[in-house]
């Protein structure tokens, strides 16, 4: 059932995020198209109602062009390729001076619907029950989405009556986040993303303003056995016994590797396993795929020893095994700047909206900005949205309304500070 009260019909983001959530943007499944077009749309709606003119072009970096824009006064309004049908938006409203574009990136697509819903709560409903938007994305991150469009939306609107901004504001939508990530990594190659400008995601962060990663790296660690009857296991090489123990010893690694004072443990998950064909047959094969989190001081080349040291202890304890290898991910940790200049602004806004300081602490996942800020050495990049991550990818995922208001207006008061140099 549908609880409406008087401060949800004034709040657009809460509405906006509800159109959001009923588009399938799942991936994989649906993919981004429809909600891409949907944004795109919306934005060019927006920058018409105000007003102004949107430059819409296609196959656009952010060099010279961004130059030209300062010039005609023109939205640039962008979509582009990242993915084969999958593309990313883009929307820029020209600044007057130099200096670094404050940046909203928000990833359009969610993980899969998945199972276990309630029958009254689907997961592309959109309910709203006791102040609570329920459905795939509401928190991770559609509400978040809607938070930064109609930030931006705000300041089309003060352009449109004559405002002048002297910093320029954009708004990037990515594909691929709860995947590989490519939508981002394609921004950064088309100059979307800079090391001086200025970038915000609206992951849920519970209040808080995010700014440092763990790094996330990927391993796909193979033993190679030798077959032969479980009778006389003797005459093979058994590769799941060296797999169990280079795990072991990658487990004992992790756990010792020294924490670190504000993104806490390293640690490591075997994610999926597969060896072996039959139970009475020694097994000549086995993979794992590991996921290691890690935290300053240890770094890929001290997780690479750690995997050396793991195949050399196996193929002692299991004669006759070969173990191998290879990095598939490696994201690197990103530290907080207690000195950075976007940090400053978005804890000002967030003390002047809500009338107290905002906690300042890490995000435990990977996000769009983590891939900026770890590969190109920008420090001003963070997260700060509605809702809690503990609820992102579960059945019946929720935010609450009063999450959405707060984001929506701390977001709002941002951009102006920024953009118009308050």
């Amino acid at each position: 059932m549908e609880m409406v009260n008087e401060a949800e019909t004034k709040s657009e983001a809460w509405e906006l995020a509800k159109e959001l959530v009923r588009i399938d943007s799942s991936d994989p499944g649906a993919y981004e198209k429809e909600i891409g077009e949907f944004v795109y749309g919306w934005l060019r709606g927006r920058i018409l109602e105000s007003g102004l003119e949107a430059d819409e072009r296609d196959e656009i970096g952010l060099g010279a062009e961004a130059a030209a824009d300062r010039k005609n006064g023109k939205i640039l309004l962008c979509r582009r390729e990242a993915l084969p049908g999958r593309f990313n938006v883009m929307a820029r409203i020209p600044g007057e001076k130099p200096g670094p574009a404050l940046t909203f990136i928000c990833h359009m697509d969610t993980v899969m619907l998945g199972d276990g819903w309630d029958e009254a709560r689907p997961a592309l409903g959109a309910v709203t029950e006791n102040g609570r938007l329920y459905g795939r994305g509401a928190c991770d991150m559609k509400s978040g989405l809607a938070c930064a469009l109609t930030a931006f939306s705000g300041i089309l609107k003060k352009v449109g009556q004559g405002a002048r901004p002297a910093r320029p504001l954009v708004f990037i939508g990515t594909v691929d986040e709860e995947d590989f990530m490519r939508g981002v990594e394609a921004a950064i190659r088309w100059g979307w993303a800079t090391k001086q400008d200025w970038y915000l995601d609206t992951e849920p962060t519970d209040g808080q303003i995010q700014v440092a990663h763990k790094g996330r790296l990927w391993f796909e660690l193979t033993m190679e056995g030798i077959t032969a009857h479980a009778s006389n296991p003797w005459k093979g090489a058994d590769a799941i016994a060296a797999m169990a123990e280079a795990v072991s010893l990658i487990r004992r690694r992790i756990k010792d590797c020294p924490a670190h004072h504000d993104l806490g443990i390293s640690t490591v998950t075997f994610g999926q396993i597969e060896g072996g064909y039959r139970p009475y047959v020694v097994p000549d094969r086995c993979r794992v795929w590991i996921d290691m989190r890690l935290v300053p001081p240890t770094d890929t080349a001290a997780a690479k020893r750690i995997m050396d040291e793991a195949v050399r202890t196996a193929q002692d304890e299991v004669p006759g095994v070969k173990g191998s290898y290879v990095v598939t991910g490696d994201r690197p940790y990103v530290e907080k700047d207690d000195q950075s200049p976007l940090l400053a602004a978005l804890r000002r806004a967030a003390l002047e909206v809500t009338g107290r300081e905002a906690e300042v602490g890490s995000f435990n996942g990977y996000t769009d900005t983590a891939v900026i800020a770890g590969t190109l050495g920008n420090h001003n990049c963070m997260s700060y949205g509605p809702g809690s991550l503990e609820l992102a990818h579960k059945p019946n995922e929720s935010v609450p309304f009063e999450d959405v208001r707060r984001c929506g207006k701390v977001l709002g008061r941002l951009a102006e500070d920024v953009v118009f140099g308050n």
